[in-house]
């Protein structure tokens, strides 16, 4: 027969058995939708880009479709996010916020791609916390300023991306020139933030990689376009995109600096 001291010692640890189970399985609950919301944040990313790059003679109607198409995609995401609010109930939600910190980067990261498309500028941190509310305006949980920061960081990345695919279409240039200023901009007011958030100034680095891609694309269309053909300035731009120096000579055609035969 087991003696009271016994007991008492099983059935505490029997509580911390429950107890850690609970933690483990709610741990691995908020994983799996982390990575779901990553993935569709991701695929409304992709959705923005293909929109924009396809022909049209007019661009602000194209960026309303982009951004009215991504935004039902934005509600899916929402949805998920609202679905695992009473994982959080209480003082939880910092327990466990690093379980779903990169899916909320993401969804920053493309809640500031539609925002920049709409408005031009960059989405505000009252702004990303007021989407993540309720229908009747309470917060669903606390964004942390990290995941913000992070994740709009990485929107200077996509709009890369964007200038360089747009940037030999008709208004190119005047989108790649916008988005130059802007990423430069970005890049200038996070610089405060890097020394206070962790990896914030590893992002930095690839921020400045990616404006200076834009700039040396924007600077061979500018330059170039008066000295060569078309196809020439496409080849010079795709040259410093993929990080190498400006061909000398046009491919397939002889060299233009000839020698005077003796």
């Amino acid at each position: 027969m087991s003696s009271p001291a016994a007991t008492t010692i099983s059935s505490a640890f029997e509580a911390f058995r429950e107890h850690l189970d609970e933690h483990y399985d709610r741990r691995e609950r908020l994983i799996k939708v982390n990575r779901d919301v990553s993935a569709a944040s991701k695929k409304v990313i992709f959705l923005l880009q293909r929109i924009l790059n396809e022909t049209s003679n007019d661009d602000h109607v194209l960026s309303l479709r982009a951004a009215t198409e991504a935004k039902k995609k934005l509600a899916e995401v929402h949805a998920m996010l609202r679905n695992i609010t009473h994982e959080f109930d209480g003082s939880r939600f910092w327990r466990y916020a690093h379980n779903i910190s990169s899916g909320l980067q993401e969804y920053t990261e493309a809640l500031s791609f539609v925002h920049y498309i709409e408005h031009g500028g960059l989405v505000s941190y009252e702004q990303v916390q007021a989407n993540l509310c309720r229908d009747t305006g309470q917060p669903l949980f606390p964004l942390p300023l990290s995941d913000y920061a992070l994740g709009t960081c990485d929107l200077t990345g996509e709009l890369m991306r964007l200038a360089i695919s747009s940037i030999s279409k008709p208004n190119g240039r005047t989108r790649a020139s916008q988005i130059s200023l802007f990423v430069r901009a970005c890049k200038a007011d996070f610089e405060t933030l890097a020394p206070h958030i962790p990896d914030l100034h590893k992002k930095q680095a690839v921020t400045a990689q990616s404006l200076r891609k834009v700039e040396e694309a924007a600077y061979a269309i500018v330059i170039r376009s008066s000295e060569y053909s078309p196809r020439m300035v496409d080849h010079i731009v795709g040259h410093v995109v993929s990080g190498g120096n400006e061909p000398s000579e046009e491919p397939d055609q002889p060299s233009r600096h000839r020698h005077t035969p003796r």
